[in-house]
This record gives C-alpha cells, structure tokens and sequence, in this order.
C-alpha cells in the first residue's frame, strides 16, 4: 500500500515510473473491477512492465460500479452533475486526506501560500447539489485563506460585483473560482478592469448556454474582467488531483499526476506529443480507486507534462471505448 509520503514527495520521472508501476500492482490485486478489466485486455502483473502497458479504465464504470481498491469504509462519495435520469459518476473515497493533501500542495504549487489571497466563488450549479469534490476543494482553501472576505456566491451578483472591485483597488490579491457560464452572466452585468485579481474558470456551461471555443470564451472574459489572461482548473469527480492553466490554455500537472494521449481508432496505442487523441489520466493520489482513467477528453501534449483540451468525443464517436463491451 502506498502512503501520503509516496505520493507526494516524487522528486523524478523515475521515481513516478517506480511508484506508477506499484500503484499498478496494488490496484490489480485489490480492486475486482480493475483487474476484470485488465483480464478483459489479457494484462496482468507479469505483463506490465512500463507504463505505456497499463490498462486504463474507461470513465463510464464509475457510473456503472463501485471501482475501489480499498476494504476500508467509504468515508465520503463524491458524485457527477447530471440531468433529470442520466446515470452519475460515483467516486467513493475510503481516505479524504489523499484528496485534501492533493489539492492542497498543488495549489501551493501553481498559486503559492493560499493566506495571501482572498478566494471567492462563484460555482452556484455545484453549490446547489450535494457531492461535488469541486465545493469540497473550494470550500477548504475558503477557510484556509483566513480571510474574512472569502466565500461563496450563489446569485447575490450585485455583492460580488461590489467586492471584487474594492478589493481590487485595495490592491488585495483576490482568486475567483467560476464555472464558465457564471462567469459569463458577471460581465455581462458588470465590464470590470481588475488588477489584482486571478480569474479562474473550471469549465462548463452545464446547459445554461451554447459551447463555445476556449480561445473565444477566454478573450470575452479577459475583456469583461479587464484581465490580461485566464487562469483554469482541469479536475473532474473521478480524480482526486488537479492540473492548471496559468493563462495560455496549457495545462501542467502536479508531480503525482501524468497524461498520456491514445489513438482515438485504437484505444490502446498511444500518439505522439503535438497529436490530437484521447486523454488518459494517471492520477496517484486516486490510490484506493483507480490511477488510470480513460477520460472522454480529446487533447495533445504540448511538451513536459504540460497538456492542451481541445474538447470532447462526441458520444457517437467512442471508438476508443469499444472496451465497454465487457
């Protein structure tokens, strides 16, 4: 069983090869999904040498089982959106300190010491279900900040417009966290010259409106808050991990984190750096679940662990997952 300590203290690439490798081992032997499906693949621990051998589970089987790799009891369950009868994802979670050590040290990687901003949230699709990992994450770095004036924002807007501006010009160093379309219905109430304020959008528009292109949502909300780039989240309920865009849509990962990108013909080939396919995800910290997960995403990798989204496969499109036959 691997720790804490394994996870996050991974110094090389080699010693994320090693640890990826006996995450592997471990989840073949303890989680019965996992290993149905490498059986499905005929990979086992005597096959399995690199990382480019291990199997990943395609994301639909957490709507479809429980995928743990733990006996321990299910300290919490974090759970997808979803309309009115579509099956949701199920992540159970047997250790939250592995998620709350996750988002913690990644955020003091890409953002510093969290005390030294004011984090506000503008999230109300989540807040108004119950399970999201996403508030959870939010919810500690709000107290975490210290700060009187962080917090939540359901649809009281006229209040977040007051305090983003006076805090901005207080020169307070401020982390708004929005899901896209709230985002959107802010500047369209309020055009905003912000200068001491990172706007960071977690994607999505849950249905509220029309999918637009990264490269144009981000110039309108870079116009509408007066800011010169936009910063961005990429988790989702089945990882306990995060990776972020500082501003140019490329993502990079923390050190215990890794995408790989597979032919979108065959789900079991991957492509080389700079081709668009099929993202697959190794996220340890997801130890007592599954580390290797086949996303829905379609992406590139830009260069060292760093890595583009460019959408999403359209549901008739799956080719990669004809390994849902099993």
């Amino acid at each position: 069983m691997l720790s804490t300590s394994d996870i996050f203290h991974i110094g090389s690439k080699k010693e994320f090869e090693k640890i990826t490798l006996k995450a592997f081992r471990f989840q073949y032997d303890n989680n019965n999904v996992y290993r149905d499906f490498c059986t499905f693949l005929k990979k086992d621990k005597t096959n399995v040498k690199r990382i480019e051998d291990i199997p990943f589970l395609p994301i639909q089987f957490f709507k479809s089982h429980n995928v743990l790799s733990s006996s321990e009891a299910i300290q919490t369950t974090f759970t997808s959106s979803g309309t009115t009868g579509m099956n949701t994802s199920r992540h159970h979670v047997t250790d939250l300190e592995f998620y709350e050590d996750s988002y913690r040290l990644a955020f003091r990687q890409f953002y510093g010491n969290i005390e030294d901003y004011v984090v506000l949230a503008l999230l109300p699709s989540y807040l108004e279900r119950e399970g999201s990992s996403l508030i959870y994450m939010v919810d500690d770095l709000i107290k975490a900040s210290n700060n009187p004036e962080s917090g939540f924002f359901l649809h009281n807007h006229d209040e977040l417009i007051e305090k983003l501006i006076r805090l901005d010009n207080d020169g307070q160093n401020v982390i708004l966290i929005g899901v896209t379309y709230a985002l959107l219905d802010l500047i369209e109430k309020q055009q905003f010259k912000l200068k001491n304020t990172i706007i960071m959008e977690t994607g999505g528009m849950k249905g509220k409106r029309k999918e637009i292109i990264r490269e144009e949502l981000h110039e309108i909300l870079c116009s509408g808050f007066g800011v010169p780039e936009i910063h961005s989240e990429y988790g989702m309920t089945e990882l306990l991990s995060q990776a972020y865009s500082l501003g140019n849509g490329i993502f990079e990962c923390p050190a215990w984190m890794r995408i790989l990108v597979r032919d979108t013909e065959d789900a079991l080939t991957y492509i080389e750096e700079g081709k668009t396919g099929g993202v697959n995800v190794i996220d340890l910290a997801n130890i007592n679940s599954c580390s290797f997960i086949a996303t829905q995403d379609l992406g590139k990798i830009t260069g060292n662990n760093s890595f583009e989204i460019l959408g999403r496969f359209d549901n008739s499109d799956i080719r990669g997952c004809n390994l849902m036959v099993m």
